[in-house]
């Protein structure tokens, strides 16, 4: 009888997961949010991989200084993580929609992030580590990600909803290293690469501006009572 039991819940389990996934992506927001997160983890492991190599390669720093100058930019975007929370909570405190308080310092952030692209128009170091810095604080500044989806995830489905979250997010620590790896083959400079990241820090503001939409509590089915369990 227990065995039954056992095998009866294994049949059924991997139907119900599959049916939450479509589920979830079938809501326009969720979508929005899974690419808005991941672009915003392209600009993550843009400085977690190549930003090192940049620095020694683009900017003819040394290993050592290449090191040290990397802590500053990585600084400010633990900073900016922590304003970016402080803000949109401030914003809901004075009134503001839910959407309101979460997009603005997203979009403000992703704004911020494409200051870098000043990086290939000037040959003044400091100015580089400036404008590079500025571009972290914007991206921790505008990493609401986490906060959104508890805001919007269906109760029945918060882990799922988590789970396919981390999927797109993190595919940006494939293809990113890939991608600019190729660009930065191909000319011989980083010019393109920096663009790449830029564009992809727009896109982050298309999708949370034109395909998220508002912001809201998903009320969904169990995916049981859509199975026909």
């Amino acid at each position: 009888m227990n065995v039954d039991r056992v095998a009866g819940a294994k049949t059924t389990s991997s139907p119900l997961s599959w049916v939450g996934i479509k589920q979830l992506l079938s809501q326009r927001m969720l979508v929005g949010i899974y690419i808005g997160q991941f672009c915003i983890t392209t600009l993550t492991y843009f400085f977690i991989t190549w930003f090192p190599v940049y620095l020694v390669q683009a900017r003819h720093m040394s290993v050592l200084q290449g090191g040290f100058a990397v802590a500053l930019p990585a600084l400010c975007g633990s900073v900016g993580g922590i304003l970016g929370g402080l803000c949109s909570d401030a914003l809901l405190r004075r009134g503001h929609s839910l959407s309101f308080a979460r997009k603005v310092p997203i979009i403000a952030g992703m704004l911020l992030s494409i200051t870098m692209i000043v990086c290939n128009y000037t040959k003044v170091q400091a100015l580089v580590m400036f404008l590079m810095s500025l571009a972290f604080f914007g991206k921790g500044f505008g990493a609401l990600g986490w906060t959104v989806i508890a805001d919007t995830s269906p109760k029945e489905l918060i882990g799922l909803n988590g789970g396919l979250f981390n999927l797109f997010g993190n595919t940006a620590g494939i293809t990113t290293p890939i991608v600019i790896g190729y660009l930065v083959k191909k000319t011989g400079s980083f010019d393109d690469a920096l663009i790449f990241v830029c564009v992809t820090a727009l896109l982050a503001i298309f999708s949370y501006v034109v395909i998220v939409g508002e912001i809201k509590r998903l009320n969904l089915d169990p995916p049981q009572r859509v199975a026909g369990v």
